[in-house]
């Protein structure tokens, strides 16, 4: 038997303020519209947005051909879409496993509900869903959610809610800069993975790619210490002769 989602207390003003700005980089530029009813350009538009909010920036091997024929068709709804890339292999490889079930909660409601988590009661609770549950039920928990329907619907791509309001001079900082993809956390625990560190040369890790061809680390400090050892013998062996070379002239 699941545990129940702990219940929180909203805190984030801004998410619940309705938003009266035109149409730009925090608000969605399809309203209300289907992908397989808008022209070639605004659907290319809207799925620049999607990989956007959720990847911050795809590169051409990140897009999913697929998922965008079926979005384009309307086999699939825009939140399908967004629910898809959430799921994939690239968000898994580049934000979950970069992060703390902490912040990884952080990252996926900053990037499906628009808004900041509501502190840290909000933090724990969908942290429980996802030791519980896995990655994948979180994401499917926040995309059906009620807020989620009422905000975004179907066919809009999430935001940033209200990030300027009236009678505040600046503006929030743009999620993508308030939480970005891996910060301290992925740096520590990247040095206990390096090589040559922990109980064995790569505290039980696997080689990364990029070290497929290299030698280990054993067979490079075993050279080096087969350089050094040479080295001093045949400085040693250099000496040796120098000087029976000169003894032998002395008694000449």
């Amino acid at each position: 038997m699941t545990l129940p989602v702990l219940a929180t207390k909203p805190l984030t003003s801004n998410a619940r303020v309705s938003n009266f700005l035109a149409a730009s980089e925090q608000t969605s530029r399809q309203i209300g519209r289907q992908a397989s009813q808008l022209d070639g350009a605004a659907a290319d538009a809207l799925i620049e947005q999607a990989y956007r909010q959720v990847y911050f920036h795809a590169f051409k091997r990140d897009r999913d051909a697929m998922l965008e024929s079926q979005l384009r068709s309307g086999q699939i709804s825009t939140r399908e879409f967004v629910r898809q890339l959430l799921r994939s292999e690239k968000f898994r490889n580049d934000f979950y496993r970069c992060n703390s079930n902490y912040r990884v909660v952080e990252q996926v409601v900053g990037r499906v509900l628009g808004r900041p988590v509501h502190g840290e009661q909000e933090r724990i609770a969908w942290s429980i869903v996802i030791a519980e549950q896995g990655l994948p039920a979180f994401i499917d928990a926040l995309i059906d959610s009620t807020e989620y329907l009422e905000t975004f619907g179907e066919d809009l791509v999430p935001y940033q809610r209200a990030r300027v309001l009236a009678g505040q001079a600046v503006g929030t900082i743009p999620f993508n800069q308030q939480a970005p993809r891996y910060d301290a956390y992925w740096r520590d625990t990247m040095a206990v993975r390096a090589p040559g560190v922990g109980s064995g040369s790569w505290a039980g890790w696997p080689r990364p790619a990029w070290l497929a061809n290299q030698p280990t680390p054993a067979v490079q400090n075993a050279w080096r210490y087969f350089v050094a050892t040479g080295g001093f013998v045949l400085t040693g062996l250099v000496l040796w002769v120098a000087l029976a070379m000169l003894s032998t002239g002395a008694q000449g």
